[in-house]
């Protein structure tokens, strides 16, 4: 299966919050869309692994910030390529707060959505979240961050490999899962958090 299929989806790229038990965190996610109105509600996909999603579950609710098209690596990077489990992301960096307190970023985003969550369904590596939205704000007037853009303009091209070296093992960039072995198979998943082998480095 060529996973870069799934690229052609017409997906977003968002910023997760949520708070609780005093800790504030958030974490990258592609999926949320809008599944029905008047009440507005809307369906959002967690990685299971994710502090971001425990606190989901903990709190209830959350505010997803729809990154613009300004957006920097940097800034992806650093919320999505990290877990708060073994960092405070906001340590260094005071988020802006909701009405509920659940935390958003309010620079290269376009537009933050408050939300209660309603239902959730285990699917295995995600968790799905029906929410209805309780307030939502314009941020700026940039378009949106598509994730095929991210995946074509924004996020850095892999490295050339060394010529005289071959690769002893693989790391997933996103969640750190190490796949033992010098060929990492083309149709290969991450059994942690999904994403396949274009988001994985060799490691020599």
């Amino acid at each position: 299966m060529d996973n870069k299929a799934f690229y052609k989806l017409s997906y977003g790229v968002f910023l997760l919050g949520a708070s609780a038990d005093g800790r504030d965190n958030a974490c990258i996610t592609n999926t949320c869309i809008q599944v029905a109105s008047n009440p507005t509600r809307i369906a959002i996909a967690v990685i299971n692994t994710n502090f971001t999603c425990d606190l989901v579950k903990k709190a209830g609710r959350f505010a997803i910030t729809l990154l613009d098209d300004t957006v920097s690596f940097d800034t992806i990077k650093f919320f999505g390529m990290q877990s708060g489990r073994n960092v405070d992301k906001f340590e260094y960096l005071t988020p802006s707060k909701d009405a509920w307190g659940m935390p958003y970023i309010d620079w290269s985003a376009c537009a933050v959505l408050s939300a209660k969550v309603l239902e959730q369904t285990d699917l295995g590596s995600h968790t799905l979240f029906i929410a209805e939205v309780e307030d939502a704000k314009v941020l700026s007037p940039n378009g949106p961050l598509t994730y095929a853009d991210y995946q074509n303009r924004l996020k850095p091209k892999p490295a050339a490999k060394p010529a005289d070296k071959k690769p002893k093992a693989w790391r997933c960039k996103i969640c750190g899962y190490v796949y033992e072995g010098e060929n990492l198979p083309a149709d290969f998943s991450c059994p942690l958090c999904g994403h396949g082998p274009e988001d994985f480095e060799p490691v020599y």
